[in-house]
């Protein structure tokens, strides 16, 4: 096994990185040479799809959220995310918090109050400008931030985190097809896959860039009286915000995404406690938990319905809001799935989906609540109807809605930061995401590649705004959305095939090799149990007895018309036996680093060490692996062919195992 380069000049995939450019390259040439043109056929494409597939996008969203409801509350629940033996990388209340990071950002800034508006004047159903209207706005606007968002993002942050700490997996969409491809996930089709999810991710996330440019130009206004109407302003205020993404991208994730965020997370809790508390707080409170009861005991109709028997204008309501939201969560699910998969490491499948679905919904609604009941309280009290009469123009809407509070201008210039700050965040971790999509999960990539994506995508943000504004940004998502929601319905059904394959494995558990041990050679044993191994001693051993135990394995395999290899890493050896109907075969040992027990005797230890080295078998279905530090050569190659013999047995293909009698067995070593 080669090691990696330290400083590869690129880890880009050629067939997933130039189909995707090529699509963005047509539709931005189309922008920037033709705009009328491009306007055009945008809201064409967009009109189709929603009159075409507005089902689809129902149907699949609520397959999500069913699916995910059912794998938690079944035996697949107690299945972690990672081995066996894996424990979260981060307590209960620092996942829940990074959970809430993971946010819609700039969306609760743009849609808090101007959602909650727009329903209250125009509603789907009811007459606006009534207490119906205002509480079915608060009804839409919690179906459309609630737990559908949160179910889309959730498969696929389950499926990227199932795979790729379970099967070891690199983070992307093709990874969830394994059970279904087999090794064609490294053809045409895996490529196919990769390259439509970051042709969506790109959209999404340009979608949410150009909301941010259009509140960050209508905040600067307000607060500044600058002259921010034109293109050329709003333009200059991408590329400004795309730099300082490049400075984020270029100080790495910990120290330029981890601040930020943090500085965010304290920014929008401590605004919306301000508006809570400035604002009607006893109805606010009472209209809290009427909005939840309302939305979970309409919850199911609303997740099927498709406005088929209604009014003309209903359809037309329908594409506009509730399909392009799920579009737009979907475009984003490569995105948020992936923050969350990474820090999701060692939790079971349901704790992760009763955080993802229960966290992150929660707050949503608080904030919905706040912002929304407030404007429309607002409206219908101190400000005699004028919120509602602007409030087709979201972009300004917060910054008028903070007039009718105290500390108006302090409150803009806070929001202005927070929009500035989630735009620099969603830059940012976006062309992240975009980067490992485009190299598939390489671990070491140069910085270069991420301020190359962090300029595509302030790029296709100003073509698209300045060749047709927010709807060509909303029509891109909306189109490129659709082939990534099939793709999704795929990984649901290769996740359910992967959860079926490890409950079959664990319903056949294989001890480790002292479960077998006949007693032979004990004082040869003690002696290696009862002495510290060095790290340089088990380093020895692991590419000495263990790698020669696997090698004369997977010889004998060979020798059997089975194919097999031997991979020598830095750190681990193991035996690959690769098969088209199960999941490949593969023992491994690694040397493991644990800090020495204070309670360990020390009267027959020659060192003191502060640390102690064991080599650990680990396999290719997660188990947990054990200490073979104090195993022999022979010893090794039993323990191995037990677990590969208990692999057959779950293959549950009598021809696997006729074909391997018929050619014998390995020879006894």
């Amino acid at each position: 096994m080669v090691a990696g380069r330290s400083h590869p000049r690129t880890t880009l995939k050629a067939p997933i990185v130039w189909p995707s450019l090529l699509v963005l390259g047509g539709l931005l040439a189309l922008c920037a040479i033709r705009p009328t043109l491009a306007d055009r056929w945008f809201s064409g494409a967009q009109a189709w799809v929603v009159e075409r597939f507005d089902w689809f996008y129902v149907m699949a969203v609520a397959a999500f959220l069913l699916f995910l409801v059912l794998i938690a509350c079944s035996r697949f629940g107690n299945i972690k995310l990672g081995p066996d033996d894996a424990e979260p990388e981060f307590s209960f209340i620092s996942w829940t918090a990074m959970l809430f990071a993971a946010g819609m950002g700039i969306g609760l800034m743009y849609f808090g109050v101007g959602e909650p508006m727009q329903h209250y004047v125009a509603p789907p159903t009811a007459t606006g400008s009534t207490p119906q209207a205002a509480q079915q706005a608060m009804l839409m606007t919690f179906f459309h931030w609630g737990f559908s968002a949160w179910a889309i993002y959730g498969v696929m942050g389950l499926v990227l985190a199932y795979f790729g700490f379970r099967y070891h997996l690199p983070l992307t969409l093709r990874s969830g097809l394994y059970p279904v491809l087999r090794d064609r996930v490294h053809g045409w089709i895996g490529h196919s896959v990769d390259a439509f999810a970051l042709v969506g991710t790109v959209a999404g996330i340009a979608t949410t860039l150009g909301y941010g440019v259009l509140q960050l130009s209508a905040g600067l206004h307000t607060v500044g009286d600058w002259d921010t109407s034109g293109e050329g302003f709003r333009i200059t205020l991408i590329v400004v915000v795309i730099m300082l993404a490049g400075a984020s991208a270029a100080s790495g994730l910990d120290k330029g995404v981890r601040i930020l965020s943090e500085i965010n997370l304290l920014l929008a809790v401590s605004l919306m406690v301000f508006v809570l508390l400035a604002g009607p707080t006893s109805y606010l409170l009472s209209a809290l938990g009427d909005n939840i009861g309302n939305y979970l005991s309409h919850l199911a109709q609303l997740s099927l319905h498709t406005y088929a028997y209604e009014p003309t204008r209903e359809p037309s309501w329908f594409g506009d809001w509730t399909i392009q939201y799920w579009a737009w969560w979907i475009s984003w699910s490569p995105f948020v799935g992936m923050f969350i998969a990474r820090i999701s490491r060692g939790r079971t499948i349901r704790q992760f989906v009763t955080g993802v679905l229960l966290v992150p919904t929660a707050f949503n609604l608080v904030w919905m609540t706040v912002f929304g009941d407030t404007a429309i309280w607002l409206d219908t009290h101190r400000a005699a109807g004028a919120l509602a009469q602007t409030a087709a123009n979201v972009d300004d809407l917060l910054f008028r809605f903070f007039d009718y509070l105290p500390l108006s201008k302090l409150l803009s210039l806070v929001a202005i930061v927070l929009v500035a700050v989630f735009f620099i965040t969603s830059a940012d971790s976006g062309a992240f995401v975009i980067d490992t999509i485009a190299t598939r999960g390489a671990p070491r990539s140069p910085v270069w590649q991420r301020l190359f994506w962090a300029g595509v995508l302030g790029l296709t943000a100003a073509l698209l705004l300045a060749a047709g504004g927010l709807k060509a940004l909303q029509a891109l998502t909306l189109v490129a959305a659709l082939p990534v929601a099939a793709i999704m319905l795929a990984l649901c059904y290769g996740l359910w095939q992967g959860l079926k394959a490890d409950q079959a494995h664990s319903m056949q558990e294989v001890g480790a090799a002292t479960s077998y041990w006949t007693g032979e050679h004990w004082r040869l044993r003690l002696s290696r149990i009862v002495r510290e191994t060095s790290e340089q001693e088990a380093r020895q051993f692991l590419r000495g007895t263990v790698l020669s135990a696997l090698a004369k394995v997977a010889a004998e395999l060979s020798r059997a018309g089975i194919e097999a290899r031997t991979e020598d890493g830095d750190d681990e050896v193991r035996i690959i036996v690769p098969s088209v109907s199960l999941r490949e075969f593969a023992y491994g040992a690694r040397v493991v680093r644990k800090r020495s027990p204070y309670f360990l005797l020390r009267e027959s230890v020659e060192s003191d060490q502060e640390h102690l080295y064991r080599v650990v078998t680990f396999f290719a279905d997660a188990r947990s692996g054990y200490d073979i530090s104090h195993l022999r050569e022979q010893e090794i190659i039993a323990d191995a062919l037990r677990q590969y013999e208990r692999y057959l047995s779950l293959a549950g293909d009598e021809k696997t195992h006729l074909l391997s009698r018929s050619r014998g067995r390995p020879t006894e070593t």
